[in-house]
């Protein structure tokens, strides 16, 4: 079987690794997969179904009832119990509330398998907040974007705006500086760049100029390993 790299980005919120991850897998024909909307999804039923944060065997069944069905491009799809609950964790709210969810070792421990799986023949570009630093620690390529709070605000604000939703862009970056402090903070897999990462701040770089730096790192990588890249 031929050889494919793991590829993995992380970084804090707004910080454009979502789109330029997803962008990235199109480019080289690889696999997609958005770690951070597994823990929106188990967010999103915890409400639902009233669950509390601290209820680890709950949000444990949870974990054991996702499925990802990963194609070649194209946005990622999560399924709890047969449900496609993808379009309903895009919220502020479900955001705040996947950053308190993502600190439960019990759902840390449950999902990290899955994730692992997915990423088990290479050929996928995997996205989150420590996917070089915990779930592949040796991973071929590892990224990490970050920005200036300011613009990741301003960037999603305009995403949430041009999604129908409505938002005040001070209380997002309000959001955006807590979500920092949780996910930097917290006892289990903190947020930060892995040893061997190559850090990209995105300030002031649009979509596409990340993209192809990232694309020459990869290909020089690629070359190093003696796997024909695109």
């Amino acid at each position: 079987m031929e050889k494919k790299l793991i590829i993995t980005v992380d970084g804090p919120a707004g910080s454009g690794k979502s789109t330029v991850s997803r962008i990235l897998a199109e480019r080289i024909s690889y696999m997609y997969l958005d770690t951070g909307l597994l823990y929106r999804a188990i967010a999103y039923r915890a409400m639902q179904h009233g669950i509390s944060i601290a209820d680890d065997e709950a949000l444990r069944e949870l974990c054991d009832n996702i499925t990802i069905p990963l194609e070649m491009g194209g946005d990622m799809r999560v399924l709890i119990d047969g449900e496609d609950v993808s379009d309903n964790v895009r919220t502020e709210e479900i955001g705040m509330l996947a950053s308190s969810v993502s600190a439960v070792p019990a759902v840390r421990d449950a999902l990290l398998p899955l994730q692992r799986s997915a990423g088990k023949y290479g050929g996928i570009v995997t996205e989150g907040r420590d996917m070089g630093t915990v779930v592949f620690p040796n991973a071929d390529v590892k990224f990490f974007l970050d920005a200036d709070v300011g613009e990741r605000a301003r960037r999603r604000y305009a995403q949430l705006v041009e999604n129908g939703g409505n938002a005040n862009i001070d209380e997002v970056k309000r959001g955006l500086e807590l979500r920092d402090y949780r996910d930097t903070n917290r006892a289990v897999a903190p947020l930060k760049p892995a040893d061997d990462s190559s850090v990209i701040d995105t300030t002031g770089i649009d979509i596409e100029g990340v993209v192809k730096m990232m694309v020459v790192i990869v290909k020089e990588r690629a070359k190093e390993v003696g796997i024909q890249s695109r």
